[in-house]
């Protein structure tokens, strides 16, 4: 099956502890409700997801923990920078991630927060299921063989 072409996007903020500690077994874009003064700041490049989750509340899905520090120039109009952030999806994916999340016991774990084609902050969600210690080891090791090889590779042209 060939791979959906990507649009372009410009990534704000990623999230690389989440593949070493999640085996990411599906991935959704979902948008984000923001304030215009966080608009602003992670126009600048400026936030962190390395601490946040998403999570069901009250039957919509929020986003925990994400640090968007305040934009000098707003004044008094400035965010918080670490409130939660409704996420927009349908009705219907709230429901079969519940599901999933409930069932299997895995965790919304964000990705990345990047902007689209259009110009509008998308976040790239992953439902991941924890990995025990011997996993991640495994990871380490395919890492460095895949390195290795291909530093071979290269010497032998």
């Amino acid at each position: 099956m060939a791979k959906k072409e990507q649009p372009p996007r410009d990534i704000i903020a990623e999230n690389r502890k989440a593949r070493y500690n999640y085996e990411i077994l599906e991935e959704f874009e979902v948008g984000i409700v923001l304030q215009g003064s966080e608009v602003k700041s992670l126009r600048k490049g400026k936030a962190s997801i390395a601490e946040a989750h998403a999570a069901e509340m009250e039957g919509e899905m929020w986003l925990f923990n994400v640090n968007i520090p305040e934009y000098k120039q707003a004044g008094p109009m400035n965010h918080m920078p670490k409130r939660p952030r409704k996420l927009l999806m349908k009705k219907l994916e709230i429901k079969r991630m519940i599901g999933k999340i409930k069932e299997k016991g895995l965790t919304l774990v964000p990705l990345s927060i990047y902007f689209n084609k259009r110009g509008l902050v998308k976040i790239l969600l992953g439902i991941g299921k924890g990995k025990k210690q011997h996993d991640k080891r495994e990871t380490i090791k395919q890492r460095d063989w895949d390195r290795k090889k291909g530093n071979i590779l290269k010497e032998n042209r």
